[in-house]
């Protein structure tokens, strides 16, 4: 059975949030829709466009409250989740991975002729030409964005030479359109230290100003500068040099990012809106208990996950297999019974959401809905 067989039978029943069968993808719609609402309103108090990223929650019904928010459109790291979000009528779409692919990129040159304001990057005058060529094909055009490597060597130009070089290229490509440049670093997104990672910031972010010089001085100056993420968001509009934020995790507030000084305050900006639930299923230890969540339901590339509750903050969690982890703490199989619920903080969302069919979305206690997770696996 799925999850709509198991749960739409519990759809507005007062509770029933204890009656899901786990574990489960949980979201609760109001602290989503808090968190949505306060990067909107940062971004339009800084004068700065927001085109939230897609990969991070994989959701039509998500990105429909995105841009109903104020968002300009949204990001996409595959072009698989970009044709479903734009199938389902979402305009703006900025794919932020090279399409490279022979079959991927007669995709996109698809896509763009149906897709509203569909945008692409692209890191070599190869695959600019190639994509050139796809688009002639289908009497299409697209505005394209250079990919700049800010230093993690995973896509991008390496010089502020080659950028000029690409942006000329692009230039002379009659169904391509030369929009702006991206730049993404997400080796600094999860610097816990808000101090360092301000630092860190600013030492790329002249990087990238010096990009900017020698495309402007080329004639190329850049007309959308994109990038940014929920690590580095603060620090980017003090900085003032993107006109478009890519933020993404912020709606869900995993570990990693919770682990994080993002504001530098005492509190996150943003509260958690993601939980896993699951379930004790055996409780013969003192001091262990197992729960019916391990590596097939929750990413372990963020570390373990935290107790979100129905259990007492300081237990410590352990991976114990592919269906099972154990909570662990001073007579804890006394509090907990085989049965009992608990609610877990995720390691890393973006991964977690892609185990997942559908995200069952409650209000308070009560389940009101269930979201499909509609670029589930869309990963090409």
């Amino acid at each position: 059975m799925d999850d709509r067989e198991l749960h739409t039978h519990l759809i507005g029943r007062q509770g029933s949030r204890a009656a899901l069968n786990t574990p489960v993808l949980v979201l609760d719609v109001e602290a989503l829709d808090r968190n949505i609402a306060r990067m909107a309103a940062l971004a339009a108090e800084h004068g700065v466009g927001l085109r939230p990223h897609a990969k991070t929650h994989k959701s039509v019904d998500i990105g429909r409250r995105q841009i109903a928010a104020g968002a300009l459109g949204l990001c996409c790291a595959k072009i698989g989740e970009a044709e479903v979000m734009a199938d389902s009528g979402i305009a703006g779409i900025l794919i932020t991975s090279p399409v490279t692919a022979p079959g991927a990129i007669e995709r996109l040159a698809a896509l763009a002729g149906r897709a509203e304001g569909l945008m692409a990057v692209v890191d070599h005058p190869d695959v600019a030409a190639r994509i050139d060529h796809a688009l002639a094909a289908t009497g299409t055009r697209l505005d394209v964005i250079v990919d700049i490597d800010p230093g993690i060597r995973r896509t991008g130009v390496p010089s502020a030479e080659d950028a000029v070089v690409l942006a000329r290229a692009i230039a002379g490509l009659p169904n391509l359109a030369y929009r702006g440049v991206q730049f993404y670093c997400g080796s600094q997104q999860h610097i816990e230290s808000y101090a360092e990672r301000h630092a860190a910031i600013v030492e790329r972010t002249d990087y990238l100003k010096q990009v900017i010089g020698a495309l402007t001085e080329a004639g190329f100056a850049p007309g959308i500068v994109t990038g940014s993420g929920t690590g580095t968001h603060r620090i980017d509009l003090e900085l003032g040099v993107f006109t478009e934020l890519q933020a993404g995790s912020y709606v869900f507030m995993d570990k990693q990012y919770l682990d994080c000084d993002l504001a530098d305050a005492p509190e996150p900006p943003f509260e958690t809106s993601l939980a896993v639930d699951a379930r004790v299923v055996s409780a013969n230890h003192p001091a262990l208990v197992t729960i019916d969540s391990g590596y097939k339901s929750l990413s372990t590339d963020g570390g373990v996950a935290v107790v979100q509750r129905g259990a007492p903050a300081e237990t410590m969690f352990m991976f114990m297999g592919d269906e099972h982890a154990a909570l662990i703490g001073p007579d804890i199989a006394a509090r907990l019974r085989p049965g009992d619920a608990v609610s877990l903080t995720v390691p890393h969302c973006d991964p977690t959401v892609n185990l997942y069919d559908f995200y069952h979305v409650v209000k308070g206690d009560t389940l009101v809905a269930l979201w499909p997770v509609s670029a589930r696996g869309r990963a090409r």
